[in-house]
């Protein structure tokens, strides 16, 4: 069998559209890996707050408040797509004011709180959309039975964007410091380079990518968002037809909660814990990312094979054995081995997840379910790290225990997937179609 077999593809799909949709998750991975990981969370404590006792508790307002607002809007917005086969237009726009936002970062220096919080808040907030929205395009390219892997395909060259932004402003990093170029200087040019890439390499994706959704009939009686509200509250009155669904979200909430520690507290936790070195620290998450593109590719092949369910779970219980690693690790060594494990589940957890709920989506309602899926790993973007620096803060900085407690998260996720029954949920999405 071919690696990248046209039998995993709908009727009509060709290769080089694939490839087009894999490049939004190439483009928007330099965000997370940059902006969000690795470079401006630390430049916006120690800069922009200008160190102060409220700098950290600030940056995760800004995160949490982001994720509140796509929470409380993206579900709308993805019925609206699906009512007027808008998901490739709305794609665009968000693109455009993510690129946007990302580069207005770099107007913020010391002191700049407000410009900061403002960039932030677009950025973040048009991130969540554009992540969104070109998930809801799987489902339409790839075969019930191929979720997996044509997701795995996406979030593993994904990865490599992110190295890619990650390693270009590394470079420009150290030949600034190399000259002696402070900070405040320097990270500005590392937001253009991300919004570059970002908005450079999602070029390709508006050029290949199709829109094959067709315009509700329905859609041209309802003015605005009205419609979409109209469709939201036709999907909640049948709730119960998707209880699948329903048990997959709340199954999302918990074991994304615990993957939203790791991405934004890892470091921290090396830092805090084990000592690691800004150095240590940049290749920390270069070799997470590697093993995460390596565990979302490889993984949708044998997701395929198993089944989704079996393999989200395998996944959760692997995030549980990182916890407890990262718990016993006294030095780099075996910290380095949860970090790699970290990676392989990150990659695999979160793919499967995207695949699992395109399953779970009627045909016309797609951008919809997906916008619900966004609801919920928002959700956990909120309850993640604020239960982390809850416990840090109730235990006088013990962040041993407080990642210890992540465990718990994938615990409940593991549970809360149980019920879910792959099959009745797929009869149930090819019903409502």
């Amino acid at each position: 069998m071919a690696l990248f077999s046209q039998d995993a593809l709908n009727d009509g799909v060709r290769k080089r559209e694939v490839f087009g949709w894999a490049m939004y998750d190439f483009a928007n991975s330099g965000y997370t890996t940059v902006v969000l990981t690795a470079v401006f969370n630390t430049y916006f404590v120690g800069v922009v707050a200008q160190g102060a006792e409220w700098a950290t508790l600030a940056w995760t307002l800004v995160i949490a408040a982001s994720s509140l607002i796509v929470m409380l809007t993206m579900p709308a917005i993805g019925a609206y797509a699906d009512l007027h086969a808008r998901k490739k237009a709305l794609l665009a726009m968000s693109t455009a004011a993510c690129v946007a936002g990302t580069a207005a970062l770099a107007l913020a220096g010391g002191g700049d709180l407000w410009v900061a919080v403002a960039a932030m808040m677009i950025s973040n907030v048009c991130y969540s959309y554009g992540e969104s929205l070109t998930a809801a395009f799987l489902p339409e390219l790839a075969k019930s039975d191929s979720m997996g892997r044509v997701s795995g395909w996406g979030w593993s060259f994904g990865y490599f964007g992110g190295m890619l932004s990650l390693g270009l402003c590394l470079a420009y990093v150290l030949s600034a410091q190399a000259r002696g170029v402070p900070a405040t200087e320097f990270v500005p040019v590392t937001m253009l380079i991300t919004a570059a890439v970002y908005g450079a390499a999602s070029l390709a994706t508006f050029v290949l990518l199709r829109e094959r959704a067709i315009p509700n009939p329905e859609a041209g009686r309802e003015a605005g968002l009205s419609g979409a509200v109209r469709q939201m509250m036709s999907t909640a009155r049948r709730a119960r037809d998707f209880r699948d669904f329903s048990w997959l979200l709340a199954c999302a909430v918990f074991y994304q909660a615990g993957i939203s520690v790791v991405v934004a507290l890892a470091a921290v936790y090396a830092e805090q814990v084990l000592g690691f070195k800004q150095a240590q620290t940049m290749m920390l998450i270069f070799l997470v990312n590697i093993a995460a593109a390596l565990g979302a590719f490889g993984f949708g092949y044998w997701q395929d094979r198993v089944g989704h369910k079996r393999a989200l779970g395998v996944t959760l219980a692997g995030w549980i054995v990182m916890t407890i690693l990262a718990v016993l690790a006294t030095g780099p060594g075996l910290f380095w081995v949860a970090a790699v494990i970290a990676g392989l589940c990150m990659g695999s957890s979160q793919s499967a997840g995207r695949a699992l709920a395109g399953v779970f989506a009627p045909a016309a309602q797609r951008a919809e379910f997906y916008g619900l899926w966004t609801f919920a790993t928002r959700l956990s973007a909120i309850v993640g790290p604020v239960t982390y620096g809850l416990v840090t803060w109730m235990t006088s900085g013990n962040h041993r225990l407080a990642i210890l407690s992540t465990a718990a998260f994938f615990v409940v996720g593991l549970l809360l997937l149980g019920p879910v029954d792959v099959r009745r949920g797929e009869s149930a999405a090819r019903s409502a179609s």
